[in-house]
């Protein structure tokens, strides 16, 4: 720093805005105004008032993000229902190798019958799961 004249000595703070926004407005809503302003705020996801406003004002695009609560647990259920069916398939893989690394052929074989009945009421409740779901897309979520 010694001799350096061309130096600037940097002070803090935050850089000024090339154009801040110094001037306001205020207008007044009565109840039922101000009620369907904030549900349009609301519906719009955005995080600032101000930056709503100029939006509604200037006419530029405002979307609107609309949560249905039934679509999204039916597809949270759905989600856990796969993993479970791929846990199921990971047990399934190893009951079959500890089956015939431990009993002889044909207890391994018995017991590999049931579990192929329990596996087809298994894809039955599958294509069911599989049938709901594209009637709730059908009817919920494509309007």
């Amino acid at each position: 720093m010694e001799g350096n004249s061309s130096y600037k000595k940097h002070k803090g703070g935050r850089h000024p805005k090339g154009d801040p926004a110094t001037f306001r407005y205020s207008i007044s809503l009565t109840a039922v105004e101000n009620a369907k302003f904030l549900t349009l705020f609301e519906q719009s996801g955005m995080k600032v008032m101000a930056h709503f406003i100029t939006a509604c004002i200037f006419q530029k695009k405002i979307t609107t993000v609309k949560i249905d609560k039934a679509a999204m647990d039916y597809h949270v259920k759905l989600t856990g229902l796969f993993a479970q069916f791929r846990a199921i398939g990971v047990n399934y893989n190893q009951l079959i190798k500890i089956l015939y690394s431990n009993f002889t052929e044909k207890k391994a074989a018995a017991a590999l019958y049931k579990l192929e009945k329990q596996t087809i009421e298994l894809v039955a409740i599958s294509k069911k799961i599989i049938e709901l779901t594209t009637e709730f897309e059908a009817n919920h979520l494509n309007k």
